[in-house]
């Protein structure tokens, strides 16, 4: 039954306020105030509490504090606090207290001036009970991200024999293979010396694929490496009809991202996209890295009639192995477009490098 409810996100917070209800009213009975004067004190400064605990939890933390904005967070916190606090000191005067018969002799003008301005009282009688209750609130929330975060890390690191193991079968596939050899054993047949350097980029792709991807994140500069080599072999592969180019803009060379993921983008527009080109086909990719963002775009051209790879190549770019690890990885950190033509395709990738919690 309790699962059930912790399942459940709307009975988990009615469950919290429940608790933090009972837990708040048995400590003002030790005060000595009646049921009904406890009872109406409470649902005084209630709208005070939830309006606290939810900004903070729903905006304050993860606008400011989890963007490491720590100066903002402070002043918006403090903000809150002092109109939280006499919003529940007006509540309190103008509705609590004539309710139970407390009634101050004096005027209206002048009571809304000692709310307004009684920093002290504020603070002695309703910051504490104002904010009792979304603490414990954003501390559960904290304990809940990071365990969210630990299981999303462990789930990685069980994904990452497969996704291996994937990647070598449908990034660097077998096709792909044959085809560089082929091309690698014709050349030195005729003695090029293409052959040598061929053979080079591809072991250097496959050793940095088996031994140098076991990290979280690598070094975007080797990532560009690993597009370099694996555009070098295509073209090997296509031969002068394939139009290629390569932007980049980079203004910081300690980038850190996930491996592979801008080489699959790379390997499909080859795969279901050039494959089926007629005439010139087409390839123009630009990266764009800054320490915050990450942009990655891959246009290509293909054929109007090719509509089985085009199925296919629409359901590499947003199923299984890219998507799922931008969302291990990046969840809610990145953005991913395709735009389509009949004879284009078009890949956005934007990725926000900052760690949230980290």
């Amino acid at each position: 039954m309790l699962d059930r409810i912790l399942k459940n996100r709307v009975l988990t917070h009615i469950l919290f306020w429940v608790v933090i209800l009972i837990l708040q009213s048995q400590v003002f009975l030790y005060t000595g105030y009646t049921l009904k004067v406890i009872s109406v004190y409470t649902l005084a400064i209630l709208p005070s509490i939830l309006i606290a605990a939810y900004l903070l939890v729903y905006y304050q933390l993860p606008k400011y504090a989890y963007k490491k904005r720590y100066l903002k967070f402070i002043g918006s916190v403090l903000l809150s606090m002092y109109f939280l606090t006499v919003l529940a000191r007006l509540l309190t005067v103008f509705v609590a207290e004539p309710i139970i018969g407390v009634v101050e002799d004096t005027s209206t003008i002048n009571m809304l001036l000692l709310v307004l301005f009684s920093l002290d009282r504020l603070a002695r009688n309703y910051l504490l009970p104002i904010y009792i209750a979304p603490t414990i609130m954003a501390s559960i929330k904290l304990l809940k991200q990071r365990s969210e975060e630990r299981r999303r890390l462990d789930e990685l690191e069980k994904e990452k024999t497969t996704a291996e193991l994937n990647f070598l079968k449908a990034q660097i596939h077998p096709h792909f293979l044959l085809n560089t050899l082929n091309n690698i054993y014709a050349l030195t047949l005729k003695n090029s010396d293409k052959s040598s350097e061929s053979v080079l980029k591809l072991s250097e792709m496959l050793t940095y694929v088996l031994y140098r991807c076991n990290e979280k994140y690598v070094s975007l500069k080797d990532e560009v490496r690993l597009l370099d080599n694996y555009i070098a072999l295509e073209k090997l592969r296509y031969g002068p009809d394939l139009k290629i180019t390569f932007d980049k803009d980079i203004n910081d060379t300690h980038i850190q991202i996930a491996p592979l993921i801008l080489l699959s983008i790379v390997e499909n527009a080859f795969k279901h996209g050039i494959s089926s080109a007629l005439n010139e086909p087409t390839v123009n990719m630009s990266l764009k890295a800054t320490k915050d963002i990450l942009t990655f775009v891959v246009f290509n051209t293909k054929s109007p009639d090719s509509q089985e790879d085009l199925t296919n190549y629409t359901k590499g770019i947003g199923s299984s192995n890219i998507k799922k690890q931008l969302d291990l990885i990046y969840p809610d950190n990145y953005e991913l477009k395709v735009e389509e033509t009949d004879i284009t395709y078009e890949v956005h990738l934007e990725i926000n490098l900052i760690t949230i919690l980290s």
